[in-house]
């Protein structure tokens, strides 16, 4: 049986047509640095870097190329966010459905004196954007919130979360780890100071590539975590204060960042409204079917509206862990199941401790599959 892999929430599968390829011609036939290398190859190599920061700019409608930052993931980006600008008695305001990258982090310097409130999302993963007002405070710096459930899929309302940041002087942050790729954003629009990124899910790059893009006025107010050697301004012991630089120390993951640049072709090649939609489309297929058995509950919306391609599920009788085992050892099936490093989530959606299993569609995916998978399901509740 060939194998059906639900699981793009964790990382994309398949990757970007010909991502492999591309990944080990740099490996075999040119893997230069840049910023060191005064030859052909690494200046080519460069204005590939430079290319892939122009891409990036264009997907989330930022102006500068410079002020892209590469990280190793989206978890490295929100944590130079977290520890580097915010300082003893500064606050900031969050969602109730937030990863662990933030929720970690917050939780890890709130003994410095930095604190955090939360607003609560209701049991579909919503959230009021006025409800972030009722938190707002004198030493409020910044909201950081997720743009999209890693465990139901709704959609957080960053636009009009912008608008009230923008309304009331502060920064806003916002994790696009199960967005970027998949969702139109606009980072003008949306009034947003400071976006995570990763290359491996929605962008279909490969693992250990990922980033952050920050608006000038931000940038110098951040402590870079890391410090040493940028190739630029060798003469001197102090790090640059100009961008990418300030926050790129160290040489960077070069054959990450050449396989991103081919992924984020092929995206925007295809278009994410494009991919969007055909996401949206097994979504609802999958939901439509998911409706017609017993003993299911689906976690947060049940339609498509305001939602990602991602799923959870709650088996009733049947132990959830038990259902994500068979379907992948009797039927080839992949998905992931826990509380997918997001226990607040969990909390609020009223699956704690227990967990969901979670499916999590590409655009890659067909509607043949889907089905497998209704009558895998449907076996396993018959016969448990």
């Amino acid at each position: 049986m060939n194998s059906i892999y639900f699981d793009n929430g964790s990382t994309s599968f398949p990757k970007a047509p010909g991502l492999g390829e591309v990944i080990s011609n740099f490996i075999e036939k040119g893997a230069f640095n840049i910023n060191r290398g005064n030859y052909e190859g690494a200046y080519n190599l460069q204005s590939i870097v430079l290319d892939t920061r122009n891409l990036l700019c264009k997907l989330f409608n930022f102006s500068n190329s410079k002020n892209v930052i590469f990280t190793p993931s989206v978890t490295y980006s929100l944590n130079y966010f977290i520890k580097g600008f915010l300082k003893e008695g500064d606050h900031v305001i969050i969602s109730s459905m937030e990863h662990n990258a933030v929720m970690r982090p917050l939780t890890q310097i709130n003994k410095l004196g930095i604190t955090f409130d939360i607003v609560q999302a209701n049991r579909y993963g919503e959230v009021n954007p006025m409800d972030f007002c009722k938190f707002i405070k004198k030493k409020t710096k910044a909201i950081i919130t997720t743009h999209c459930s890693n465990v139901c899929g709704t959609i957080i309302p960053i636009e009009k979360i912008g608008e009230i940041c923008k309304e009331y002087n502060l920064y806003f942050v916002v994790d696009t780890a199960q967005s970027a790729g998949m969702i139109p954003i606009d980072m003008q629009k949306s009034n947003i100071d400071f976006l995570a990124f990763t290359g491996h899910k929605g962008l279909l790059g490969p693992q250990g590539i990922g980033g952050f893009i920050i608006s000038d006025n931000l940038a110098l107010q951040i402590e870079p975590l890391v410090s040493g050697g940028t190739g630029s301004l060798s003469d001197s012991e102090s790090l640059p204060i100009f961008l990418p630089d300030r926050f790129e120390s160290g040489t960077m993951n070069l054959p990450g960042i050449v396989g991103l640049h081919h992924s984020l072709n092929y995206i925007l090649s295809e278009g994410i409204q494009n991919i969007f939609e055909k996401k949206l489309e097994l979504t609802k297929y999958f939901l439509e079917n998911i409706k017609k058995l017993p003993q299911i509950k689906i976690i947060g919306k049940e339609d498509i509206n305001n939602r990602s391609s991602v799923i959870s599920l709650d088996f009733e009788n049947i132990d959830n862990a038990t259902v994500a085992f068979l379907l992948d050892s009797e039927y080839s099936i992949m998905t992931r199941v826990g509380l997918h490093c997001s226990p607040r989530s969990h909390k609020t959606l009223g699956t704690f401790p227990h967990g969901t299993v979670r499916f999590t569609f590409s655009h890659f995916n067909t509607k043949e599959e889907i089905d497998i998978c209704i009558n895998a399901i449907k076996d396993i509740i018959d016969r448990i």
